[in-house]
């Protein structure tokens, strides 16, 4: 574990284990790098070498009060590579760390890269729009930004109480420990940069970003993803991509990556070694 400081005086915390070809995991909305603690133990053992860091303002980064949109979460992100010296590295990222690791390729150039996921991922665009008839409307994220200011601690508990893991379908067993575990990474983030990072998933546009990437892609989406709607965001993005690979799952929830870490792992391992 360690932590940079960027060219705007942000400090960056971040872990790096084990030796290899480096997966760089970049987390979902209002989480850390702890959300990648299964995936990061897995892959270890594979034989790779794990990275990932808490976005600023999340976890145990710079509480900052701005900053808080897709261009400095790329540049970041391009700030942890570069001091990590990585090559060849593959990016991992979950709903807003999939918009930001497809920014950050677009931004700053495939040159240390060498394949990317993005499960579950806020691309190409999620709010409602004229040319995104099929978007969500932006008062569903106006009612995100009033919830966290009203009362951030509740609705860190029922967020992942209910949709973000599908713990509201019938016949689905909740866990009170992913529950809390969840409020528990929310909590330490920053209200300031919770709140703006609502406007950086929902309303940037990715679809130039994906258009520029080269590089092979595994979009990892379901179809039953509460959170980032399936006919919007995954096959869009698949199709947007010049080597885009579509793997779509029917009842899988938002939070996949830990709620069924077996399968995404094993799906995720099969992509990069081919």
């Amino acid at each position: 574990m360690g932590t940079i400081t960027t060219s705007d005086g942000i400090e960056i915390f971040y872990k790096d284990w084990g030796s290899g070809q480096p997966i760089v995991f970049s987390h979902g909305w209002p989480l850390s790098a702890d959300d990648w603690d299964n995936q990061m133990l897995f892959f270890l053992q594979q034989g790779y070498r794990v990275v990932a860091h808490d976005r600023r303002g999340h976890g145990r980064s710079t509480q900052t009060g701005d900053g808080h949109d897709m261009d400095h979460y790329a540049d970041d992100l391009a700030a942890v590579v570069e001091h990590l010296d990585l090559q060849d590295a593959i990016h991992v990222g979950h709903s807003t760390g999939g918009g930001e690791v497809v920014h950050y390729l677009a931004r700053h150039g495939e040159s240390r890269a060498s394949k990317a996921a993005i499960l579950c991922a806020v691309p190409p665009l999620m709010v409602k729009t004229d040319a995104n008839p099929d978007g969500l409307p932006k008062d569903v994220f106006d009612g995100l930004q009033a919830q966290l200011a009203a009362n951030r601690s509740e609705f860190y508990r029922a967020l992942p109480s209910g949709p973000f893991y599908g713990f509201n379908r019938p016949g689905v067993e909740s866990s009170e420990a992913i529950i809390e575990n969840w409020w528990r990474q929310g909590m330490m983030g920053g209200a300031k940069a919770h709140y703006d990072g609502v406007v950086a998933f929902s309303q940037t546009d990715f679809t130039e970003d994906l258009k520029k990437i080269t590089l092979p892609v595994l979009v990892m989406h379901s179809e039953d993803d509460q959170i980032v709607p399936y006919g919007a965001s995954g096959p869009r993005s698949a199709e947007l991509l010049q080597n885009g690979t579509l793997k779509t799952y029917s009842d899988l929830p938002h939070g996949m990556p830990t709620t069924h870490a077996d399968v995404v792992n094993a799906d995720l391992l099969e992509f990069l070694q081919s």
